[in-house]
């Protein structure tokens, strides 16, 4: 019987399950959100959570514990630096879960897995603000009058008559050398379907 038993093997061994909440885990904390299915969710989200409650301790002993957990150093040094900081007055509920409905292929039930207050919606506010703007200008940015050192060489070069085509050493330009035709030992009539097949 399975009492006691509740946590999810999610189709893998014991050291492949692991492995994979770990990876998971770790991708949450770097980029704040992760879609993946219900179950994986529900798995990482206690344990992203401890992670983040050992960091709020940012000493030696917790460091090394996150650090055996974590597989980049970068997302550790990121959990104690801004992540435990950010929680720092929240006791516990660091981690949301949003139902997304289900995978097209095999109809598993998908989720959201991402931290609370996401820089992940701040980026995406000001994505969203810059193409406001973008949409707002409409017309390109006037060209001062004036002219670059750019476009000074291309007339400079033009006038010279240089053109990409025809400079040496260039790709579509480079002369190629003429083929000779193959000698013929004697001539010979062509030969055609009839002569093929043994006609006429």
């Amino acid at each position: 019987m399975r009492h006691l038993r509740a946590r999810r093997k999610l189709g893998r061994v014991t050291s492949h399950r692991y492995a994979m909440l770990r990876n998971l885990v770790t991708s949450v904390l770097d980029h704040e959100r992760v879609v993946t299915t219900l179950a994986k969710a529900k798995e990482a989200r206690p344990m992203a959570e401890k992670l983040i409650t050992i960091a709020k301790r940012d000493t030696l002993h917790a460091r090394r514990r996150v650090a055996a957990v974590l597989q980049d150093r970068a997302v550790v040094a990121k959990l104690f630096d801004t992540i435990s900081a950010r929680f720092a007055q929240r006791p516990g509920g660091y981690t949301r879960i949003i139902a997304t409905g289900t995978r097209q292929g095999d109809g598993s039930p998908m989720a959201i897995l991402e931290l609370l207050d996401s820089e992940w919606y701040r980026k995406k506010a000001e994505r969203e603000k810059a193409k406001k703007e973008k949409a707002k200008g409409g017309k390109p940015a006037e060209k001062s009058a004036k002219p670059s050192e750019k476009d000074e060489k291309k007339k400079s070069g033009k006038e010279k008559g240089e053109d990409k085509l025809d400079r040496p050493g260039k790709g579509r330009g480079k002369p190629k050398p003429e083929r000779a035709a193959p000698e013929q030992k004697g001539a010979l009539a062509p030969r055609t379907r009839r002569s093929a097949k043994g006609g006429e």
